[in-house]
C-alpha cells in the first residue's frame, strides 16, 4: 500500500495537477473532456495533457476513450483509499501522550 499511496500523492504534487483533479471532482461521475477541463482551468492544452497523464499514472484519474473524445474522471475509490491511508493512524500517539501528561 505504501507504494500505491506514494504514487497517488506524488501525482497530486503540483498546484496545476491539484487544480485539474479538483475540477474533475467537482464535475462528478460524468467527467470532462480535455477541452472542458482546459476551459475551466485555463491550463494550456499541451501542459494539460501532461498533467492528465501524470494523474492517470498515479491512479487518481481514469480516462475513457469514447469516439473521438477522452472522458476524464476522478477516481473516487482511489481518492478515498488515499484519504483513509493518510488518516488511518490519526491521533494514535495522542493516547500515550495523554497518559504521560496525567
Amino acid at each position: 500500500m505504501w507504494e500505491t499511496a506514494a504514487a497517488g500523492f506524488s501525482a497530486m504534487g503540483s498546484e496545476a495537477r491539484l487544480k485539474v483533479l479538483k475540477t474533475l471532482v467537482r464535475a462528478g461521475e460524468g467527467g470532462l473532456t480535455v477541452g472542458d477541463i482546459q476551459e475551466r482551468t485555463g491550463i494550456a492544452p499541451s501542459t494539460l495533457a501532461h498533467h492528465l497523464r501524470f494523474l492517470a499514472a498515479g491512479g487518481v484519474v481514469v480516462q475513457e476513450k469514447i469516439g473521438r473524445s477522452t472522458i476524464n474522471r476522478a477516481s473516487y475509490g482511489e481518492l478515498r483509499t488515499l484519504a483513509e491511508f493518510i488518516l488511518s493512524e490519526c491521533c494514535a500517539d495522542e493516547v500515550g501522550k495523554a497518559a504521560n501528561d496525567g
